[in-house]
């Protein structure tokens, strides 16, 4: 009697460093250019990409990004950014967090690997104490974020560019 197949492990969930920052660059091309038609070649953006990312992968910086990885590949990654306000001596919350970049690829969806690396990144928002976390959700990821506790805000306000203000549509790069 055959064996069957044996079950691939979960990707494991894990701090990014710079040497990530190529693969990371791979997967940010990836995500982008199912969503909208590159406007630079790729080999131009992702060595642009890659030194952006390397240069905030580390300990001070004020990013942070978890991985999902199987043995062979990162399958996924969602990005932090500590944002600071002005100290207050009224006591009004200075600290927030703004996820972004936070993707998995087609063939790990499903699977519960965006949860945990939401998970992980939450987590860590949590640890320092952060007032709020903000994010731009896309119309399928909203039930994911709701199902952490995210709403629409009721206090931010938003000015978007000045050609937009004035009836041009910014492309998304």
């Amino acid at each position: 009697m055959p064996h069957p197949d044996p079950v691939p492990a979960a990707p494991s969930i894990r701090l990014a460093t710079p040497a990530d920052a190529a693969e990371l660059a791979r997967l940010r091309h990836e995500f982008r250019s199912t969503l909208d038609a590159p406007t630079e070649p790729a080999d131009v953006f992702l060595a642009r990409c890659a030194s952006w990312m390397s240069d905030r992968l580390h300990p001070a910086a004020a990013w942070r990004c978890w991985v999902a990885e199987t043995p062979s590949a990162l399958v996924g990654a969602v990005w932090l950014h500590f944002l600071e306000k002005v100290p207050n001596p009224a006591g009004e919350p200075e600290a927030h967090g703004y996820i972004t970049n936070f993707y998995v690829r087609p063939d790990h969806r499903g699977s519960g690997v965006g949860g945990r690396l939401l998970a992980a990144a939450l987590a860590e928002c949590d640890r320092r104490g952060l007032h709020s976390v903000v994010l731009w959700p896309t119309p399928r990821s909203r039930t994911l974020y709701g199902r952490q506790g995210f709403r629409v805000p009721r206090t931010l306000l938003e000015r978007p560019s000045v050609g937009e203000l004035h009836g041009h549509a910014r492309s998304a790069v």
